[in-house]
């Protein structure tokens, strides 16, 4: 199979969808591989590096897409970018589909065989592919909403950690999945006073025996949120629907009852967001203020440290690129359930029940898709 790899065209993206190391992976598999020049080159992956692992560079994007069978890439394709997929192309990426139904009505339009890294699964429930983002995004969270909450970048002045005879900064993290479950990590580290709120029992049970004492958990009901979010300093939203948008849980007039300068930081904003205000912003400029309250809502996070999360995303992937290259993508996703599941678009229709349901359109089984 001919792999393709375009250089991201998003603002301060810089992760690639493949590192050398996976390139000579594939090319040990005997399969080929274009990577667009300068592709890797913010991260300090050079032209030469793919050269030596055995890529061929081209010059622009439009020869990554006229030439290969499957782009490999990180974001969702922009306008320009949907415009060059083709019938029969396969595109395996981030696509964030259900808050996005210009996106979507352009793959529609292509006749491509779209499959998202978020919807793909594992045995144990969790999701392979945003994981690694979600890890980093989640430690993130509190770096950016600690440097927020300094009154010279807007916020109310607190420490987070305090000092002694001074009380900690209060830390509410909104879901206690994967990001929640990093941001905890990095919020105690700092000697925050942190709380945790999610509806799932075992989850709560999971962290309090992860972080014993100092960590508090929290049924979430919007009575606790309400609550919680009234007195907090930082505001963490971790909380995600695969394939579905974000269900809005902190709502316009809560915010506008926060303490002012108390700071927000919306993780899930790439699935619209869990914050009623929240609209996304890029690392180029990542705040604004509604109600004296500081919004964080950059839609790339871990595009701020690209060359920790390209490489952590590229673990993640390979397993799942060599499926696909090796079997073609029927077989691959015929083989394998989990990887199914990542199958949003093909042939002119949405394949993915959630996508669907967000987006009123009419779902057709991956399934059906596979069987043709």
């Amino acid at each position: 199979m001919h792999i393709g790899v375009p250089k991201e065209i998003k603002v301060h993206e810089y992760r690639v969808g493949l590192i050398p190391a996976n390139v000579r992976e594939l090319v040990a598999h005997g399969h080929q591989v274009s990577i667009e020049t300068n592709a890797g080159a913010g991260i300090g992956m050079m032209d030469e590096h793919y050269e030596a692992a055995g890529a061929k560079i081209v010059p622009t994007a439009a020869d990554v897409f006229a030439n290969a069978d499957m782009v490999v890439k990180v974001k969702e394709p922009l306008a320009p970018e949907r415009k060059m997929l083709r019938k029969d192309q396969i595109l395996f990426t981030y696509l964030h589909l259900a808050p996005d139904p210009e996106q979507t009505n352009d793959l529609i339009a292509s006749g491509a065989t779209c499959i998202a890294y978020e919807t793909v699964t594992s045995p144990t429930g969790g999701l392979p592919l945003l994981a690694p983002m979600s890890e980093v995004a989640g430690r993130m969270s509190i770096q950016a909403g600690a440097y927020h909450l300094e009154k010279a970048h807007g916020g109310l002045g607190v420490l987070l950690g305090g000092v002694p005879g001074v009380d900690p900064g209060k830390v509410v993290v909104i879901g206690g999945g994967v990001v929640g479950t990093h941001a905890v990590h990095i919020a105690l580290g700092m000697g925050a006073d942190v709380w945790v709120l999610d509806r799932n029992v075992d989850a709560l049970r999971r962290l309090w025996t992860q972080f014993d004492r100092p960590l508090n958990t929290v049924f979430s009901t919007r009575d606790a949120i309400e609550q919680h979010c009234l007195n907090a300093d930082l505001v963490i939203g971790g909380v995600l629907v695969p394939g579905a948008a974000a269900p809005k849980l902190v709502t316009a007039d809560l915010i506008k009852r926060m303490k002012p300068g108390s700071v927000v930081v919306d993780v899930a904003i790439d699935q619209g967001g869990c914050f009623e205000t929240s609209k996304a912003t890029t690392h180029d400029d990542p705040t604004y203020v509604v109600d004296d309250v500081v919004h964080y809502c950059v839609a790339n996070m871990p595009g701020g440290v690209p060359r920790t999360s390209a490489r952590a995303l590229n673990n993640a992937t390979l397993p799942f690129v060599l499926a696909i290259a090796d079997k073609g993508w029927r077989k691959a996703l015929a083989d394998d359930v989990h990887l199914r599941e990542g199958l949003n678009v093909h042939a002119g229709r949405i394949t993915h029940a959630a996508v669907a349901s967000s987006l009123g359109h009419e779902h057709w089984s991956a399934d059906e898709a596979i069987r043709g």
